[in-house]
């Protein structure tokens, strides 16, 4: 080779190494661990999945060229979480993702660098994750589910659906401070329904099978769940269980009332996960969680299963009716 075409070829592959280095850099696989208190079974676990990494591919996320993924599934078993949040850390992913405020409580206690992003969370702010919602600060930030005035709205809608309701079991977890917090606003708006709200802790199905039976032995009775794993995954026995009972019935998403529960008031707990993976993106792309403000939904949904209704013997006034964004005949 000519001394000229040598220094020539020297140029050249000078420039291009740099562009090189850098595409295969842009191009290295990330790691996402995703930590889920379900079964991997589950509809709703599959759908948000779906949504979730939908979305990323939208953004030049490809699974199996510059992504993989680390899934645990743990059911709601606080030693089974725990025990996969040390395993997922330990492998150093660039981010995990957290649903709901179980898994968010362990993995803040079990790492303060790693940045996490939870779809789902109650009261981030009342629950310690965040300082505030505009600038979380720290390593973790993601999309609530819903705030706490939240519960006065479903005390007012299940007065509403069932008037002659004196008395309202709110079965919740007492380890997720936020369902404590549901309970506390609840209580405070019971007095000008005239209702009494009872504050029903539960950690097993069998806690709630037994409360519920003992709660309807006295008459008027209405019933109110608020938004964690337990009742997520045994809803179709609660709904059952409500219905034998003959207890009035006010969920916070869609599939309780379309699996037979009298009514549901919330928004679709599958968007998040889209926006979550907006989230992750921009992470990946250099972002910093604490930068990046906790959303809340922006649009809640009242579904009425009139069949559930009139098996109940309640006549759905029709205003109600015409208000709800969706009647399950």
């Amino acid at each position: 080779m000519r001394r000229r075409d040598f220094i020539n070829f020297l140029s050249v592959a000078t420039v291009a190494w740099p562009l090189s280095l850098h595409a295969q850099q842009v191009e290295r696989t990330r790691q996402i661990a995703i930590l889920i208190p379900f079964r991997d079974d589950e509809p709703q676990v599959k759908a948000r999945l779906t949504a979730f990494k939908q979305r990323l591919h939208e953004l030049g996320w490809i699974e199996g060229r510059n992504i993989r993924f680390e899934y645990r599934f743990t059911s709601q078993d606080p030693e089974r979480i725990r025990a996969a949040a040390e395993e997922l850390i330990a492998l150093g992913p660039d981010v995990i993702v957290a649903w709901s405020n179980t898994t968010v409580v362990i993995l803040q206690k079990a790492t303060q660098t790693i940045p996490i992003v939870f779809a789902g969370a109650s009261d981030p702010v009342e629950s310690g994750f965040v300082a505030n919602l505009s600038r979380p600060g720290g390593n973790i930030t993601g999309f609530q589910n819903f705030e706490a005035e939240i519960a006065g709205k479903w005390l007012d809608l299940l007065k509403e659906i069932a008037p002659a309701v004196r008395r309202i079991a709110f079965v919740h977890s007492p380890n997720i401070s936020a369902n404590v917090v549901f309970v506390h606003t609840a209580e405070a708006a019971s007095t000008l329904l005239g209702v009494t709200v009872t504050a029903a802790a539960v950690q097993s199905i069998g806690d709630i099978e037994h409360v519920l039976m003992d709660f309807a032995r006295e008459p008027s009775g209405g019933l109110i769940l608020a938004p964690f794993p337990l009742v997520a995954t045994n809803r179709d026995r609660i709904i059952a269980l409500a219905s034998d009972l003959h207890l009035p019935a006010i969920y916070p998403f869609r599939y309780f009332a379309t699996s037979g529960g009298l009514a549901s008031y919330g928004f679709d707990p599958v968007e998040p996960h889209r926006q979550v993976a907006s989230y992750v993106d921009r992470i990946l792309k250099g972002e910093k969680p604490g930068d990046l403000p906790v959303q809340a939904p922006t649009r809640y949904e009242l579904v009425i299963n009139l069949k559930t209704a009139k098996a109940l013997g309640l006549a759905v006034s029709p205003t109600l009716l015409a208000r709800a964004d969706e009647v399950i005949d």
